[in-house]
């Protein structure tokens, strides 16, 4: 008999009032992949089935918000083959047995093996990334100079926090200092996706106590790209605990992120807090001067390395530091583009040959954020940013906001729940208020087009 045909049996007969929900994990297995469904959908038990939606028992509240954020609808798809009158799925988070998990015992030093091997496949600290090639300069001297305290007396700051944009340093700042202590100290060097891999390994292996236990034993916890934690709530309770074991037994805490903690979107109020409580340390972007310098650093490692001459005079090396406006990670790709131009041409470059060279990089549109926005708006008007996202609703602070509020909606791709929450986790419905006002001013009155427009020019100057 046809599959189609006996499928449809199933799911229209009157007769057939419950699911098999055996059938169901058939079809998840056939449209997820084995990896999927081994891994997230085979834990998925079915608690109660109503007319229009079903309660799905899940085992953590991770396992919950792992499926919902990624497979929900895909599994509203399955189901409704089985059943047309569904419309939505309800999760309920139940305790695995007990005795299921005293059934799972391994021999505990095979699996801290496994997690320590697997960290040191993925997170071998780079030689290459020290202080003595991190080049100072006015953007990143605090930075520098914090990161080489903290290897002079551990503890005392604590944690050091390192902050600022993609691709200017914070990465080699963390590297250098696990570099410098690692022969007297167990260094621990991970970044935050990293450490959630580990986290969901071990939670789907039943290991938890040896995931803790290999965390909180380093004396040197440096973690990279915090802001992963964004919004996963199970990985930052347990990121919580890891933190306070650690401190509490003197260890030193080294982490990183693209912003400052009270700036991390969907993060609990208690980490932003403990993280806030050490030293917080910012890396800007490079002026003019420290890109100079960057660039005739890595000129002399490329000769140095290589062996082989390069030829940029000083005219070159201004355009391309003048010119670059983002990150050192940029700069770096724009100086390698321009070397291995020469080389292949056999000749010594002019800044016409790299105005061709680099037209489409040094042309391409700027890429503007919320948080720039943010501070754009908050400079144009003279308040601070923090006062901007207060609560307080008096009109100079108001119409800033939303005018910042319209911007980011105009400007970016963000949604407008997005954009609400980074204004102080406010309602989408604020969002869409602030734009209607915006507009409905810019038409009526000249000073508000006028403000509008020179913050623009602002922001695409930058």
């Amino acid at each position: 008999m046809d599959q189609s045909f006996k499928k449809q049996k199933v799911f229209t007969s009157e007769e057939e009032k419950t699911l098999k929900w055996d059938q169901i994990q058939l079809s998840f297995k056939k449209a997820f992949g084995n990896e999927v469904y081994n891994s997230w959908l085979q834990k998925i038990s079915l608690l109660k089935e109503y007319n229009d939606y079903l309660v799905l028992g899940v085992p953590t509240r991770f396992f919950r918000d792992w499926i919902v954020s990624r497979y929900l609808d895909k599994i509203l798809e399955e189901v409704k083959i089985f059943k047309l009158s569904l419309n939505r799925i309800e999760f309920k988070i139940i305790e695995e047995n007990k005795q299921n998990q005293e059934i799972v015992k391994i021999d505990e030093i095979s699996k801290v093996t496994e997690i320590k091997d697997s960290i040191l496949n993925y997170n071998r600290l780079n030689p290459n990334l020290n202080f003595l090639n991190f080049v100072k300069g006015k953007s990143n001297d605090i930075a520098l100079s914090y990161s080489k305290r903290v290897c002079e007396d551990i503890s005392r700051y604590n944690p050091l926090y390192v902050c600022g944009g993609v691709g200017l340093g914070k990465t080699h700042l963390l590297n250098a200092i696990g570099l410098e202590l690692q022969d007297n100290n167990n260094v621990m060097f991970i970044s935050a996706e990293r450490f959630m891999y580990h986290f969901i390994k071990s939670i789907k292996k039943n290991d938890m106590v040896n995931f803790k236990d290999f965390f909180r034993k380093s004396s040197v916890f440096i973690i990279d790209d915090i802001q992963f934690i964004s919004g996963k709530e199970s990985l930052q309770e347990e990121f919580f605990h890891t933190f306070n074991s650690l401190m509490d037994k003197g260890s030193q805490i080294v982490i990183s992120s693209d912003r400052s903690p009270m700036k991390l979107d969907k993060v609990q109020d208690r980490i932003k807090s403990r993280l806030a409580g050490g030293l917080v340390v910012d890396i800007d972007a490079p002026d003019l001067e420290l890109k100079i310098k960057i660039i005739k650093k890595k000129i002399e490692e490329i000769q140095t390395q290589f062996k082989e001459s390069i030829n940029l005079n000083d005219d070159v090396i201004n355009y391309i530091a003048k010119e670059s406006k983002t990150s050192v990670r940029e700069l770096i790709g724009i100086l390698n583009r321009v070397i291995a131009f020469g080389r292949v041409h056999n000749r010594t470059l002019n800044i016409n040959d790299c105005k061709n060279i680099l037209k489409d990089v040094f042309n391409q549109i700027k890429v503007i954020t919320v948080d720039k926005i943010q501070n754009v708006v908050a400079n144009y008007f003279n308040i601070s940013l923090q006062d901007m996202l207060s609560q307080r609703r008096s009109r100079p602070l108001a119409r800033p906001r939303q005018i910042a509020m319209f911007l980011a909606k105009k400007m970016t791709s963000r949604s407008l729940p997005e954009i609400g929450r980074r204004f102080a986790n406010r309602d989408h419905t604020t969002v869409i208020h602030a734009v209607k006002t915006i507009n409905r001013l810019s038409d009526q009155d000249d000073e508000m087009k006028k403000n509008i427009n020179q913050i623009k020019s602002l922001l695409l100057e930058q």
